[in-house]
């Protein structure tokens, strides 16, 4: 209870001493201030596993940075109708705890490149701090690395702080997973006040303390600092959008053919296919909860009354469904009704993602194909004569 007790008050007090800080940033717009211009994160995309979650054999080297997305995708990513992008960064590719200044410089070139290029292509940008779960486990646990991060985001922040700020928005920190919420209210707070010392006048997304979730963000106390933006991760229910998935939850890997919107009846096949127990009962519990899109409507009302009530900017970004054993027409109809759900409430989304294992397109022997069913379930036009 003591050590329960001690963390509580390590959080409040960061809080409230890094809340202060931004508090007497410009961002707050006091009366007669202007307020700067509000960027426009209506339809956006996840560019995932470029300068974060890289896959090549090679990792993070010169060819990868250069040529994983190009000039080429994000001209499609606008034509498509989307109007900004989430850029996923490992803080690790730019710096190191015992230095924080930031060392890989060629890197750093690559980035302001790839930012560059897609301001240049009329899109907005979310800068979106993506660690490993070892560097967020370290942010959990040690002060000193807190310090020497939030150091970090007002150098990050302050090398793009002349960009338009109605083009470029800082996100604090991808899923966060403390588990202690206080603590995560205070580290959240120092990392913005290390922003605004650097760009008091760009947007900031900040979110709950585990995975971004519903929940999370509505036991979410709000920051002060009136520009920013809360987010939120949507994937309910897993059971489906993660179906063969090799991560996460270990029964997820043994199902396909996972039906939505669910019910007793049509799930009942893929239940009696499977020879564990737990795994069994939980899909048959999924077909019993009746996953539809009124379901997923209700859980997004609860975010747009906690937005309303608080007078705060929501926006969820991140949202889809794992592609390889789902059935299309049920991914197609799903990624449908979460993307009305949230549009019927004004919020925002940022579909996961682009060209990976959520993807819009599919690049092959240089080519690349578009979901066209996908793009029509987002509300937006086409383009995929490529």
């Amino acid at each position: 209870m003591r050590a329960r007790m001690l963390s509580i008050a390590l959080g409040l007090a960061i809080g409230f001493i890094a809340a202060a800080a931004s508090g007497n940033q410009s961002a707050q717009h006091p009366p007669g201030a202007d307020a700067p211009p509000v960027p426009t994160l209506r339809r956006g995309l996840n560019l995932s596993h470029w300068f974060a979650q890289a896959r090549s054999a090679h990792g993070y080297n010169q060819e990868h940075l250069t040529t994983y997305t190009t000039a080429s995708d994000v001209a499609l990513i606008r034509r498509l109708g989307f109007d900004h992008v989430r850029l996923s960064v490992d803080p690790a590719l730019l710096f190191t705890p015992a230095n924080v200044e930031i060392v890989q410089r060629d890197r750093l070139q690559e980035l302001e490149r790839a930012i560059r290029m897609i301001i240049d292509a009329d899109l907005a940008v979310v800068i979106d701090m993506h660690p490993t779960p070892d560097f967020k486990k370290a942010l959990a646990r040690d002060d000193s690395y807190v310090e020497r991060f939030a150091d970090f985001w007002r150098d990050l922040a302050g090398r793009f702080a002349g960009l338009p700020v109605e083009r470029v928005v800082f996100e604090i920190l991808n899923e966060p997973e403390f588990e202690d919420r206080y603590r995560w209210s205070g580290v959240q707070a120092k990392l913005l006040a290390g922003i605004r010392q650097a760009a008091p006048r760009h947007t900031a997304i900040v979110s709950g303390h585990r995975w971004a979730s519903i929940e999370e963000l509505l036991s979410l106390e709000p920051v002060r600092d009136a520009n920013v933006i809360y987010n939120f991760h949507f994937y309910l229910p897993q059971i489906f959008t993660h179906q063969g998935a090799a991560w996460g939850r270990p029964f997820w890997r043994h199902l396909a053919a996972v039906p939505y919107p669910s019910s007793a009846d049509n799930v009942a096949p893929v239940a009696d296919a499977l020879s564990d127990d737990v795994s069994r009962l939980l899909v048959t519990r999924y077909g019993y909860e009746q996953w539809s899109g009124a379901r997923i409507r209700a859980e997004i009302q609860q975010v747009a009354v906690w937005a309303k009530k608080r007078n705060v900017r929501v926006t969820c970004n991140e949202f889809g469904v794992y592609r390889r054993v789902a059935p299309a027409g049920d991914r197609v109809r799903w990624i449908a009704d979460v993307r009305t759900a949230l549009e019927m409430h004004g919020i925002g989304w940022t579909m996961w993602d682009y060209a990976g294992d959520f993807g819009l397109v599919t690049k092959q022997s240089g080519q690349i194909v578009v979901d066209q069913p996908i793009v029509s379930a987002l509300g937006l036009g086409s383009d995929a004569t490529r």
